[in-house]
């Protein structure tokens, strides 16, 4: 399973890099405003930062526009994919960029029907949101199972990136469920290094070579 960052934050993408496990990176327009920097610069500093995909999202609604902003990103950096919204026009707009050779992510996938219509349509990536659907009252992880079992039975290549991961066990089971990539805020990460047991017994460890170093002095 791959990991990817959800963040334009670039001491929280340098610290994931440096652990030597980030694959790429997602963002959003809430994202890039949140670091109050020029769009461009943002996503041109992450992709030089990440040796692997980074998706930037599209603010278009209609074909015409996405495809305009989706090429233009396209020229920024090798590891630009271009983040459409799982709409028709989003969908036709993801078809046209895929024959161009362009890398797609779409975005705000809620169901296996949208999944399939998006793998159909040749998309890279397709993001279901879990959280968001668990915020509802509907089993995000479910959708999950469902359309990697789909992609599955027909051989689609579009990935599936497990979105909206808001706590370390919607990691694991998203990992379980089969899905190609995570996309997780620092925090999770960080909360997926923590276990009281880790920190006791790295104690104990340092406790007991303290007393060892210092017996009959």
């Amino acid at each position: 399973m791959k990991f990817f960052l959800d963040t334009a934050n670039f001491e929280e993408i340098h610290e994931a890099n440096s652990l030597g496990i980030l694959d790429g990176i997602t963002t959003n327009p809430t994202l890039i405003a949140k670091e109050g920097k020029p769009f461009k610069e943002t996503i041109i500093a992450i992709c030089n930062e990440v040796n692997g995909p980074v998706s930037c999202e599209v603010i278009a609604t209609d074909c015409a526009g996405m495809l305009k902003q989706g090429r233009d990103y396209a020229t920024w950096h090798k590891n630009i994919v271009v983040k459409l919204p799982t709409t028709r026009e989003g969908v036709k707009a993801c078809k046209t960029l895929t024959g161009e050779g362009t890398k797609t992510n779409l975005t705000l996938c809620f169901t296996p029907n949208q999944a399939l219509i998006v793998a159909k349509a040749g998309a890279t990536y397709v993001s279901p949101f879990i959280g968001r659907l668990d915020d509802i009252s509907e089993d995000g992880m479910q959708v999950i199972k469902d359309i990697v079992q789909i992609y599955k039975n027909y051989g689609y290549t579009t990935q599936v990136l497990a979105a909206s991961l808001r706590h370390p066990m919607h990691v694991v089971k998203a990992a379980l469920a089969g899905a190609h990539v995570g996309t997780l805020p620092a925090k999770v990460l960080d909360q997926m290094f923590k276990h009281p047991l880790t920190d006791k017994g790295l104690e104990t460890f340092l406790s007991d070579w303290k007393k060892a170093n210092t017996a009959g002095s």
